[in-house]
């Protein structure tokens, strides 16, 4: 392991650090609640629960950083704070290598670091047993079989008692027809039989109501970039970890950080905004366009951003989940939030509010029929203009707000394209 003087890091690593940077200025924010700060340290405890240093095993000035901001208050924690069930014992841990190690280049006197009882440790997680874990399983995986198997009887015996009652039934009819017909054979007998009557042709049945066509169909919210990456197979993407609002559990390939739960999200802004301005900011996402993987990360939302309108011989809207790639080399800027939007707030443009799919079907091309119609004005608000899609015949202009009605805009560009 070299020092922090001779280390030498890869893009990727330099925007972790950065990260790491705001999350050490964070933690020295008054302003952060007891809360969020709770949250900050369960995350960086698990985070170095398997790693030396922040990165791994590279020294770097992130370590440096964290260990300023918290080792006053550490100095200060209680053997139950550092070492305790639901204390942060590889904080402490951490802690006490970037003091005392010349990696880092502190060079920090006896009187000015804090003390650390390596003996006294409070809980200790028990070892599991293996053969009580694997027989656990097994019994949990019997329960579960004899459930699957129980339910389907259930429905045979429900089924062949619905059958003998309907043969009972069915049998009484019979036998009280016969009985009609015997009674008013003599009465019918000698006259003119009757013809029957046409039947009626029944109507057809109304065809079900097509989803109404409108902007609302595409989930938008209000998006708060935790983290961005360089993509590390890709020179013209982003990997952001983004908070937009998704419940605990609401899919498997959202992920957990600083206590949020976040999506994955690729986007083709690199070389177009500068890596440091994705930080920590909030944008307008796209929810609901079908995951893609790209270049081997799966992307589970678009991140919106406008750029002027491509000239009419570029080829026509990007593909589903596309990531926003901006084929231009002008300028482009992020859709802003108005100020105070939180993470998950609905997006919606003003006269078109109403409930988004789920997941748009690719088929219906819902996304490429009214991207086409979102731009922005001379006052540089973002509006979708309905004359764009001659499928809805108006011609209203709505710009784009949040539930809590203020306005999304860019920083200065008009008449430009937003997708």
């Amino acid at each position: 392991m070299t020092s922090i003087a001779s280390q030498t890091c890869t893009a990727t690593e330099e925007a972790e650090i950065q990260q790491w940077l705001t999350t050490s200025d964070r933690l020295k924010s008054s302003a952060s609640s007891s809360d969020e700060q709770t949250s900050i340290l369960d995350t960086l405890n698990n985070h170095l629960a398997s790693r030396t240093t922040l990165l791994g095993s590279k020294p770097s000035k992130a370590d440096v950083a964290i260990y300023e901001s918290l080792s006053p208050a550490v100095a200060k924690w209680s053997a139950e704070e550092r070492s305790g069930e639901k204390g942060h014992p590889h904080i402490v841990r951490h802690l006490d290598f970037v003091q005392n190690s010349t990696l880092f280049g502190l060079a920090l006197a006896d009187g000015q670091k804090f003390a650390v009882d390596q003996d006294d440790v409070r809980y200790v997680k028990p070892p599991i047993d293996a053969k009580a874990e694997k027989e656990r399983l097994k019994k949990e995986k019997a329960a579960a079989a004899a459930a699957a198997a129980a339910a389907p009887a259930s429905g045979e015996q429900n089924k062949d008692a619905s059958l003998v009652d309907r043969t009972k039934e069915k049998v009484k009819e019979t036998v009280d027809a016969i009985k009609d017909a015997t009674a008013a054979g003599g009465a019918k007998a000698g006259k003119q039989r009757k013809e029957k009557a046409p039947k009626q042709q029944k109507a057809p049945a109304a065809a079900a109501a097509a989803a109404t066509l409108s902007p609302c169909l595409i989930d938008l919210r209000v998006g708060h970039i935790l983290k961005a990456v360089n993509h590390p197979d890709a020179d013209s993407l982003y990997v952001s970890t983004i908070a937009m609002g998704d419940p605990a559990g609401s899919s498997e390939d959202y992920v957990e950080y600083e206590g949020q739960v976040c999506r994955t999200v690729c986007s083709g802004l690199n070389g177009l905004i500068p890596l440091a301005q994705m930080q920590g900011r909030k944008v307008v996402v796209v929810c609901n366009l079908k995951p893609v993987k790209m270049r081997g990360i799966k992307s589970c939302a678009m991140v919106l951003a406008a750029s002027p309108k491509p000239k009419p011989s570029s080829e026509g809207a990007e593909a589903e989940g596309g990531g926003g790639a901006h084929d231009d080399k002008g300028p482009v800027e992020l859709v802003a939030p108005p100020e105070g939007a939180r993470a998950g707030e609905r997006v919606f443009f003003e006269g078109w509010a109403g409930q988004p799919e789920a997941v748009l079907n690719p088929k219906k091309k819902i996304w490429e029929t009214f991207q086409p119609g979102f731009t922005t004005t001379d006052s540089l608000d973002v509006v979708f203009d309905a004359a764009v899609v001659p499928q809805l015949g108006k011609t209203d202009v709505g710009r784009l707000v949040t539930e809590s009605g203020g306005v999304c805009t860019v920083q200065t560009l008009k008449g430009a394209a937003v997708r």
